[in-house]
């Protein structure tokens, strides 16, 4: 059985974990955490950027990152389900998923450089550069939100950067961005998946 490395708080985690779910590969592997920072991790050797998430499989070959594993199991699938095949369709799908993980990506650096840096080396100029990423992307999104039909892995990436903006920056986005709420709500209720891998430290 594949193993998907990860770890329970990462939104690229848990699009992978959503997107297996949505086109009926929930069960079809097993999860093991691994831990970034951790020299000793066998993460390192799967993946030589040192990144999360990977998919380990029966082979021992491995995939990362998450876009490619979630095209795997869009293919296990038989193709077309969340990526889908119709041409301006899929470039509207994957244009949605490289802004969410872009936001996702601005996000942590964030939260890396209050979590890594010594308080006195923090650069408030890149924490300001990375936020003004987020913000344009909210603003973007804001204007024209995901749909929920079809879900497509678009939508399943911009909801887990949603979640990730609640986990670790205490939802504040949500007070100037009604629209973006509201999709979250009916994203949620729709995909069980998405409570279901809610981390909560």
């Amino acid at each position: 059985m594949p193993v998907l490395r990860s770890s329970p708080a990462s939104p690229f985690g848990r699009k992978v974990k959503i997107a297996a779910s949505l086109v009926g590969l929930d069960g079809s592997y097993s999860i093991e955490v691994a831990d970034t920072t951790n020299p000793g991790d066998t993460l390192r050797l799967q993946n030589p950027l040192g990144k999360i998430p990977v998919l380990v499989l029966d082979d021992g070959f491995a995939l990362y990152d998450s876009r490619v594993i979630v095209e795997y199991f869009d293919l296990k699938a038989g193709g077309g389900q969340l990526i889908p095949t119709e041409f301006g369709a899929r470039m509207r799908a994957l244009q949605m998923q490289a802004l969410a993980d872009g936001l996702m990506d601005a996000s942590i650096l964030q939260v890396y450089e209050a979590r890594m840096r010594p308080e006195e080396r923090r650069s408030e100029t890149w924490l300001g550069y990375q936020a003004e990423k987020v913000a344009r992307g909210l603003a973007v999104l804001e204007a024209t939100p995901p749909t929920l039909d079809p879900i497509t892995i678009g939508t399943v990436a911009v909801a887990c950067a949603l979640g990730y903006l609640d986990l670790r920056f205490e939802g504040r986005w949500r007070a100037d961005h009604p629209n973006l709420v509201g999709f979250l709500n009916a994203f949620a209720a729709k995909v069980p998946k998405y409570d279901a891998t809610r981390f909560v430290p």
